[in-house]
């Protein structure tokens, strides 16, 4: 195991955010500071509660894995397609570093940034709205979860992408509509059929579900579908990661 070119790649990464700090840390926390005062301090406050839960702290979960996923993809896709751009990936591919030493300083450095972010993100949501967390230990399993695992879908994005325009498309496009179609603003139970029942094939639902039980006890779905679904995609993810490098996949090209 190669720690030194690993944690090479991945300080470099970490650089790159405290450059563009900002950009990586204070524009998102901004973005979604907004969300909290019109949902859950304007609105929020002139709606009832859902499962016995005030609408500002109940949208709170949705919100962070909203950031959570767009940072993700976003911080893993750019982090690999720059120096692909620019062509120096050809140095790093050249270097003593196997691929999954290179996926673990890539990933590693966009997982981290997004756990920060989510973190900072909920400490900003304490200023706004009063939540609590019954399951702290839950919550940092889902929060690490899922930043590793948009993380890696990210870093295949990248790959795919032969353009700064395609970087964008997913995220814009599927993710977060998927988001927002996934509970983040309400309960799927408040759905009619059959809405409801196809609400059930967004991917996004069983994040969102499964951090949502993590602070107040209440989802969706059941927590073990929740893990089992994102667990699933994380496999994917992984698969796909494994084929780009076994074939080379715009990357030796």
């Amino acid at each position: 195991m190669n720690w030194y070119g690993m944690k090479a790649i991945y300080y470099f990464e970490m650089a790159r955010t405290w450059r563009t700090l900002m950009q990586s840390i204070a524009s998102p926390v901004l973005s979604t500071s907004l969300y909290f005062v019109v949902f859950g301090s304007a609105i929020g406050s002139r709606m009832g509660d859902i499962d016995g839960i005030s609408y500002g702290a109940f949208i709170i979960p949705g919100l962070v894995m909203l950031s959570l996923l767009s940072q993700s993809i976003s911080n893993a896709s750019f982090g690999i397609f720059f120096p692909k751009f620019s062509g120096t990936i050809y140095e790093v591919l050249s270097a003593p570093v196997s691929p999954f030493e290179i996926v673990v300083g890539y990933v590693g450095a966009a997982a981290t940034k997004s756990i920060v972010l989510g973190l900072i993100t909920l400490a900003t949501a304490r200023i706004f709205v009063d939540y609590s967390i019954v399951h702290p230990l839950w919550m940092l399993a889902f929060l690490v979860l899922t930043s590793v695992t948009f993380s890696l879908f990210g870093f295949m994005i990248g790959i795919w992408a032969d353009d700064f325009q395609k970087l964008q498309i997913i995220p814009l496009m599927i993710i977060t509509p998927l988001t927002f179609l996934g509970g983040a603003f309400y309960s799927i139970s408040m759905l009619p059929e059959p809405w409801q029942s196809l609400t059930l094939f967004n991917p996004v639902v069983y994040l969102i579900s499964g951090f949502r039980w993590s602070f107040y006890g209440v989802a969706d779905v059941g927590i073990g579908v929740s893990l089992a679904m994102t667990g699933l995609f994380l496999a994917l993810c992984m698969a796909g990661t494994y084929w780009i490098f076994k074939t080379g996949y715009r990357i030796k090209s």
